[in-house]
Order: structure tokens, then C-alpha cells, then sequence
């Protein structure tokens, strides 16, 4: 694992529903002002990448690209994630001190 605090971080706020995984979910949160940090996969597709940072930008979210969707997936205990979306400020500064 990449990096141990950002994985525990993240099955933290997974486990209290402050995260939001999977496209529709992300996008929902980007655009509805829920999302405190978004956090893109480093091996995910340039297209979704330039996407995601799009979206990011318009909702004035703070974006970090860190570990891979297959780490994404499983600090969360789902599938391959290409982005996640942290919905807490809490959650999100753990994760910002963890990087």
C-alpha cells in the first residue's frame, strides 16, 4: 500500500458515509457543493483525469492525485475507483495530513 494514512483515512470516512465513490456519485457531489476533496487515481485515464479536474475546478474542490484505482478500491472496499469524493472537512484534512 502506497500510503498507510490515507487508506486508513479513507476506510474511516467510508465506514461513517462521508465519502462518495463511483462516477454518478462523484459527479452529483462535485456539482451539488457536497465535496471537500476529491481524490483521482494516479493511474486513472487522462480523459477522466482532465474531467475530473474540470468538474473540481468549478466547484472550487481541492483536488489530490494519489495512489492507484486499485488502492482506491480497496481502502474503500469496493472495486477499482478512479475518483473518490471525501463529503466531511474532518476527513478531509486527516487525509490532506496524511499525504
Amino acid at each position: 500500500m502506497a500510503n498507510n494514512g490515507v487508506t486508513f483515512a479513507l476506510g474511516l470516512a467510508q465506514k461513517a458515509g462521508k465519502l462518495a465513490s463511483g462516477d454518478y456519485a462523484v459527479r452529483s457531489a462535485l456539482k451539488n457543493g457536497k465535496a471537500k476533496l476529491l481524490l483521482v487515481a494516479a493511474d486513472a485515464a487522462e480523459n477522466s483525469k482532465k474531467d475530473m479536474y474540470f468538474m473540481a475546478e468549478m466547484s472550487d474542490t481541492p483536488v489530490v492525485e494519489c495512489l492507484t484505482r486499485d488502492e482506491l478500491g480497496w481502502a474503500i472496499g469496493k472495486a477499482k475507483r478512479t475518483a473518490v469524493v471525501v463529503l466531511d472537512n474532518s476527513f478531509a484534512n486527516m487525509i490532506n495530513k496524511n499525504i
